[in-house]
């Protein structure tokens, strides 16, 4: 016999931060762009080999880029079982990438770590995801 797995309304709250998070990757891409004007930094260059601060900008971007299908495959997933926890978490990992941005932004990579926060988003990700897994397989 096969499970039926019911989405409920509140999904929709993690569509939403899905859609979210992607203007977040957006606006990352348009200041590592506007940094690579303003240096002159030209295409395929991925990093500058004498300039830190747009080095800065695009491993802001690349970071976010590396973490987003682990991102966006748990918020979706987890927010079958739990719309709301999961939606909220998922709403804390785009702050924390914002002002990981941000930190990163100043050149002083350090400044970086102002974003951490955002993995006890993606923590709790992967306990909703879990949940989901356990769920299906009958452990709970």
């Amino acid at each position: 016999m096969g499970v039926v797995v019911e989405v409920q309304p509140e999904y929709g709250y993690c569509v939403l931060v899905a859609v979210g998070s992607s203007f977040i990757l957006v606006w990352k891409a348009w200041k590592v762009g506007t940094m690579r004007r303003q240096f002159r930094i030209k295409y395929p260059t991925m990093y500058s080999p004498d300039n830190d601060l747009f080095n800065c900008y695009q491993r802001a971007h690349q970071n976010t880029l590396e973490m987003y299908p682990t991102f966006l495959t748990l918020l979706l997933l987890g927010g079958i079982h739990s719309p709301i926890t999961s939606a909220l978490a998922g709403t804390v990992w785009c702050a924390g990438r914002v002002a990981y941005a941000l930190g990163y932004y100043t050149g002083d990579p350090k400044k970086r770590m102002r974003g951490s926060f955002g993995y006890l988003g993606l923590i709790t990700l992967l306990y909703t995801t879990g949940r989901l897994a356990s769920g299906l397989l009958g452990w709970f």
